[in-house]
């Protein structure tokens, strides 16, 4: 359902700041902490339009990895919750909506390196 994903500008700009903290080189393995962090602390999403003007981009392949079908059962399972009707259009934004949430989560001034970012998964 998901092709390609990108971000916006100024979500690229927390990315370069989470992979100072982190040291992880990949776009592709924050995007998914991200995705995670999001789904993670879910409330009601409201939709959102998200400008998507960075030349950050990859393919859900890419993104997903051999996981792909957990990542996407995931954010099915998130969207049935919300009650969200199931279709490539819904799937494709909530899924830059929640990728978008969760990037900004990871931004949280407490997260300051890996270990920080390994125990806000594990205890939270």
């Amino acid at each position: 359902m998901i092709d390609s994903i990108r971000i916006s500008e100024s979500a690229k700009n927390r990315l370069i700041t989470i992979r100072k903290r982190t040291n992880c080189e990949n776009w592709n393995i924050i995007c998914r902490w991200a995705f995670l962090a999001a789904i993670k602390d879910s409330e009601k999403v409201t939709y959102e339009n998200i400008i998507t003007d960075s030349n950050v981009e990859m393919t859900w392949r890419t993104f997903a990895g051999h996981y792909e079908k957990l990542y996407m059962a995931l954010l099915i399972k998130e969207l049935k919750k919300q009650g969200i009707e199931i279709n490539k259009k819904n799937v494709n934004d909530y899924f830059k909506i929640y990728l978008h949430n969760g990037i900004s989560i990871l931004m949280n001034p407490k997260l300051k390196n890996i270990s920080d970012y390994a125990n806000y998964f594990l205890n939270n």
